[in-house]
């Protein structure tokens, strides 16, 4: 029998038996994770040992470290390293990798940061526009500041 302990799921009264169609309901349900916080150290009660550190960086060979007290540790990192090369060789279904590649944007986004942030490239053509327009309004304002 499993036990669910989180009081924010609602239940049905213990009396009676529920329907197959609420228990399934109920099994569907998307609650959320809870996340805790694991201290790290105060349940470890020792370390590893200068031979297992030697050995986990290719330094020493497998049989030196496997007798005693360290056969515990080596086993422990032969698992670990059993379960990651597992990992490594797992594939995504191809119906997950089609959502995510459907997620993605179709287009590089246009602009990051905000216009003041950003460079300011001026093309040699504009530089002389933009000097052949500020000598006409300055022509401009002389002849309007020297006529009667």
């Amino acid at each position: 029998m499993l036990d669910d302990l989180n009081p924010e799921i609602p239940r049905a009264p213990r009396e009676g038996r529920s329907k197959p169609e609420s228990r399934a309901k109920k099994e569907r349900e998307v609650h959320p994770v809870v996340e805790r916080e694991v201290p790290l150290g105060q349940h470890q009660d020792r370390a590893l040992s200068n031979s297992v550190h030697a050995w986990l960086d290719g330094e020493l060979p497998e049989a030196a470290v496997r007798t005693g007290d360290t056969a515990r540790d080596v086993e422990f990192w032969r698992g670990v390293t059993q379960r990651m090369e597992q990992s490594r060789r797992l594939r995504t279904p191809e119906h997950v990798e089609a959502q995510i590649m459907a997620a993605l944007p179709h287009h590089p986004p246009q602009h990051i940061s905000p216009w003041w942030r950003r460079e300011l490239v001026i093309t040699p053509v504009a530089a002389v526009s933009v000097g052949a327009a500020l000598m006409a309004l300055a022509a401009a304002a002389t002849v309007l500041l020297v006529a009667p």
